[in-house]
């Protein structure tokens, strides 16, 4: 992407997070929230309330929009990932 001559939006970086995602098996929160602040800029990142780095809210959205029932966010691995051939979609998070 084009920084300086394409307007970044929540969906931008959503879509980024995607590709991210179709390129690999799995989306580490920690990873991608780092390479967001990185590759996008500070807009898109906040620091929650235990002090941690986070990926906005509505760039979240716009990824849930994009990836419904496609992918799985594994709450004690803290990723997301692919939905499996043999899985059923039940909702957006598995333990």
């Amino acid at each position: 992407m084009d920084t300086n001559t394409e307007e970044l939006t929540d969906m931008k970086v959503a879509e980024w997070m995607l590709a991210q995602l179709e390129s690999k098996t799995r989306l580490d929160q920690g990873t991608a929230v780092h390479q967001i602040g990185q590759k996008f800029g500070k807009y898109f990142v906040y620091q929650n309330a235990n002090g941690n780095l986070a990926i906005s809210k509505s760039v979240l959205k716009n990824f849930k929009k994009l990836s419904e029932g496609l992918v799985i966010w594994e709450k004690g691995e803290k990723a997301w990932r692919k939905l499996r051939d043999d899985e059923v979609y039940n909702g957006r998070q598995v333990d």
